[in-house]
């Protein structure tokens, strides 16, 4: 029963932190290419740290997940990472090994964007890295299993 519900809980979050990282990183490449002031209290520090959060908070949903999917770490203790085909290859491995790296790159992001002192460098910092992030999520999601 908690598999079903971190599942579910999994899978319709990553709409909403996918939509929030997307406007994050649309916001700061505007940004940047317009050289817009950075707000620090503002929209554009508030955005950058929501999609932040989300995404780690994701991450927890994710690894809990993954220590209770028969998917995850279960699929490999069973079948050994020489058992399992690609689709449970995506699952078990993969999906968590690149989003976790995808999450690293959104943290760099915001760590970096923080030392910036210029408004167009700390657009840039978030939106190059939160791109990468961004990226690296959408090409580790389930996309079969998703719809």
């Amino acid at each position: 029963m908690a598999y079903t519900y971190i599942l579910t809980l999994h899978s319709y979050f990553a709409y909403i932190v996918l939509l929030v990282l997307i406007y994050a990183v649309f916001n700061a490449l505007k940004g940047w290419k317009t050289n817009k002031a950075f707000f620090d209290m503002g929209k554009d520090l508030r955005l950058s740290l929501f999609a932040l959060i989300l995404s780690h908070l994701q991450l927890v949903i994710g690894l809990a997940l993954y220590f209770v999917s028969p998917n995850g770490l279960n699929a490999i203790q069973k079948q050994g990472m020489g058992g399992l085909d690609s689709v449970a290859r995506l699952l078990a491995v993969e999906h968590p090994f690149v989003n976790i790296l995808a999450i690293v790159f959104i943290t760099i992001g915001w760590s970096k964007h923080k030392k910036q002192m210029e408004a167009v460098k700390k657009f840039k910092t978030i939106g190059v890295f939160y791109a990468i992030g961004l990226i690296l999520l959408l090409s580790r999601i389930p996309w079969s299993q998703w719809f």
